[in-house]
């Protein structure tokens, strides 16, 4: 269906785009009912950074999504925003800011492809089945456009999926890599079948932390859809605000952020609560995509041995096996990740500089950078928690 000319538009708001027409390009695959893909291009989790005020005048992420149109129909839009900064972002741009700026240039504002405050990887050129190769160029093409014609500095897309970046890279956009470390379902029907997979040293490891964590006194449950109630937001809201004053300074989400989840996020996100007499103490927000499970927030007002690790990772790995999820996301950084169960995996992005000279030196160190990345990847998956032969099947 690709062909015929195409229209870009800018949208300062999602009010100007219909539901219909985003998500028939985010998440087609959701329009006759079901779970999307990826929840966090769907068109409600977006309208509710929108509406909540995470997103928009004084945050920093000032929303510009683009569309594009052929014969009318839109056939590709895209979460895009105008940053005054580089914050909330996990593809970490400071120290070119800084050679910019020491340059005499003026690195901000810029332009981001992304959904804010979440390092998760998937799409970010949502094009309508059918339309694939002319969204795609469309969405690129008038990013650029809009970048170069705003004489922003840059350009960035990121945590972008390896097809995307492949695509753009042909197109002359700069490929970035980084490293994160996601659970891989390998078949298992309960948790001890993963478990089985491991070495003894790490299996014997794992259920000392998890008997170490369900000793703290209470209870652990898993809350999604109905089951979650206006007042577990209260808690969640307070361990959010706990975690993210200590990482980041300033929480990036809102309190109206998780009343507007409760209205119209609820199916799409799983709540884990540590509870000592019926009260949480700690908790973690996950996000449920079709056959991903999405670690985002974790947060607890007390202390105990291990209670993150199960909260945050065993938790999540057991309920992607019982409901047959291929794949647990937990997340930015973190190598301790690796003895729990998470293997290293590739993320991407990609990147345009107005500059010539200074896209130059970016992309001489990211040929250096690439390089590194794909090293320390494979150093770490031999270094592995799977027996010998169950991590050569990981490879």
């Amino acid at each position: 269906m690709d062909g015929g000319q195409v229209e870009i538009e800018l949208h300062p708001s999602l009010d100007s785009i219909s539901a219909l027409d985003w998500d028939a390009c985010a998440c087609p695959e959701a329009v006759r009912g079901g779970r999307a893909n990826d929840p966090f291009t769907t068109y409600r989790f977006l309208k509710a950074l929108e509406d909540s005020g995470s997103v928009g005048v004084g945050t920093g992420w000032q929303p510009r999504y683009l569309s594009a149109r052929m014969d009318g129909e839109v056939i590709a839009v895209a979460p895009m925003y105008g940053k005054s900064h580089s914050q909330g972002e996990y593809v970490f741009d400071h120290n070119w800011a800084h050679a910019y700026e020491n340059a005499g240039g003026r690195y901000y504002p810029k332009l981001q492809i992304a959904v804010p405050f979440s390092p998760v990887t998937g799409r970010r050129m949502l094009v309508r089945p059918g339309y694939e190769g002319a969204g795609q160029s469309a969405l690129i093409q008038g990013a650029v456009q809009v970048a170069a014609e705003n004489q922003v500095s840059s350009l960035h897309m990121t945590f972008c999926d390896e097809a995307e970046a492949i695509a753009g890279r042909a197109m002359g956009l700069m490929h970035r890599t980084g490293q994160q470390f996601h659970w891989l379902n390998d078949g298992y029907a309960v948790f001890d079948d993963f478990l089985a997979a491991l070495s003894a040293r790490k299996r014997k490891n794992i259920r000392k932390e998890r008997a170490r964590a369900q000793s703290f006194g209470g209870s652990i449950v898993a809350l999604s859809g109905a089951q979650i109630r206006a007042e577990h937001w209260d808690a969640m809201w307070q361990f959010y605000q706990d975690t993210g004053a200590r990482k980041w300074g300033t929480p990036y989400l809102t309190r109206d952020f998780f009343a507007c989840a409760h209205e119209s996020l609820r199916e799409d996100i799983l709540l884990v609560f540590a509870l000592r007499d019926g009260v949480p103490i700690a908790g973690a927000m996950n996000m449920i995509g079709r056959d991903v499970l999405y670690g985002r927030y974790w947060g607890c007002v007390e202390d105990h041995a291990c209670l993150h690790f199960e909260v945050c990772y065993y938790q999540a790995i057991d309920w992607a096996i019982r409901h047959g999820l291929s794949r647990v996301e937990a997340g930015a950084q973190g190598e301790h990740k690796l003895a729990r169960g998470y293997l290293p995996v590739e993320t991407h992005s990609l990147h345009w500089m107005r500059d010539e000279g200074f896209a130059q030196a970016v992309g001489d160190y990211l040929d250096a950078e690439r390089a590194a990345v794909s090293e320390e990847i494979e150093v770490l998956t031999q270094w592995g928690p799977f027996r010998k032969e169950s991590r050569e099947d990981h490879e």
